[in-house]
């Protein structure tokens, strides 16, 4: 993997306004992350676990949606490899992070938690209460966060390489918005039947350039550039 690192490091060249965006999660050979919605289906292999961590200490900031906090209550860090943990972030339109998820009580590093001025006043307070961060950012034409802001937003906190781990809504939308770099696919030897990684249609067809393909214990690890 020491290729994908290079791709990495030239994140401080590059000429733009956001962070270069790595999308990287593991799915099954039919393409699932899950059984289902909420329900956590455990997929890596130890290698690829440890393939995880490494990307995350690639990184300054990680990502992942609030529908993944409250279903798996993720600690983000990097604690399988060496390296400096990343900053989480949480994409919380509606602010439903529960108050003592791990990454907001027991991080090393307290969220940021993207949000939209609609959020809910109350708990933005308690959130805000229990050491979260809470960045405004404008919402698209569904309340969500819009993606481009939220990346400029990053970009002048000083994050200049962001990986973005999930879930499948996540996934979805950042390569709908075509806001994916380097992608890392982790495929394990299994068929699920359930949730899929990639679940609306992605009508521009986005197709990986520099493709690359490694085995890793039982898992398969296919990786390269969308950008």
């Amino acid at each position: 993997m020491h290729l994908f690192e290079e791709w990495i490091s030239q994140a401080e060249q590059r000429a733009t306004t956001r962070p270069l965006v790595s999308l990287c999660y593991a799915q099954s050979l039919d393409g699932c992350v899950a059984l289902q919605r909420g329900r956590p289906t455990a997929l890596s292999g130890a290698e690829t676990q440890r393939l995880t961590h490494w990307l995350r200490s690639k990184h300054e900031a990680i990502l992942v949606g609030s529908g993944t906090v409250i279903a798996d209550d993720p600690q983000l860090t990097v604690r399988l490899v060496e390296g400096q943990n990343p900053q989480p972030i949480i994409l919380d339109s509606r602010l439903r992070t529960p108050l003592n998820a791990r990454l907001i009580l027991g991080h090393p590093r307290p969220a940021w938690i993207a949000t939209t001025e609609a959020a809910d006043p109350a708990r933005r307070a308690a959130l805000e209460a229990v050491g979260a961060t809470l960045l405004f950012l404008p919402q698209d034409r569904n309340g969500k966060v819009e993606l481009m802001p939220l990346l400029e937003c990053l970009a002048q906190r000083g994050v200049s390489r962001l990986m973005v781990e999930g879930g499948a809504q996540v996934i979805g939308s950042f390569l709908t918005a075509g806001l994916v770099d380097l992608l890392c696919v982790t495929i394990a030897p299994v068929l699920l039947g359930g949730l899929h990684a990639v679940e609306q249609a992605l009508f521009h067809a986005p197709r990986l350039r520099e493709v690359h393909v490694e085995r890793m214990g039982e898992d398969l690890v296919v990786w390269g550039k969308l950008n």
